[in-house]
């Protein structure tokens, strides 16, 4: 097959492949931060019976009567090769994504170019990570692969317009992975 062309895709001749990399710390840094079971932050409480890992991620609710909410996303598998067209961010807060019932996603984000997105950096999330994007950052919305996926969400509550949507003039593909 001719390297414009993936698979259920047809011609991407207009379309860039994205590379999926793996989700930690470091890389997702400039986004926000990884949630995941962190040694160096464990803390025994509960007369030894519990671990609490502590202050995985920073929770913003920035504007007018802001409060910070938690929610239950239930996100629909996404077939790969999947097309990026847009993407999202949220000027008032951060928003932090968990997953309840253990199964990959992807995570998606963009530097910021001139308010608009960069390219987009696609991660592999483990069932045991979550994230948690910084005000601002411009992300895809909810990527659950393989099995409709339950994610406790912590978000921002407030009177501004908390989201701002871009759509590419060009489309980005996330190829299937092995």
């Amino acid at each position: 097959m001719p390297p414009h062309m993936v698979a259920g895709m047809g011609d991407l001749s207009m379309s860039e492949i994205l590379t999926v990399k793996p989700l930690t710390r470091e890389a997702f840094a400039p986004f926000g931060q990884v949630i995941e079971c962190d040694p160096s932050t464990m803390r025994l409480i509960n007369s030894g019976t519990t671990e609490r890992y502590h202050a995985l991620g920073r929770a913003e609710a920035l504007g007018t009567d802001a409060q910070v909410i938690l929610n239950i996303f239930r996100g629909q598998p996404r077939k790969l090769p999947y097309r990026v067209d847009m993407m999202e961010r949220h000027p008032f807060g951060s928003q932090s994504f968990q997953p309840l019932s253990a199964g990959k996603w992807l995570v998606v984000v963009a530097e910021d170019e001139g308010g608009k997105p960069a390219i987009p950096q696609v991660f592999l999330a483990r069932g045991d990570q979550g994230v948690n994007y910084r005000a601002n950052v411009w992300h895809h919305p909810l990527m659950a692969l393989d099995r409709v996926s339950d994610f406790l969400v912590v978000d921002r509550l407030g009177e501004e317009h908390n989201l701002e949507e871009y759509f590419y003039p060009e489309t980005y593909v996330i190829p299937e992975m092995t």
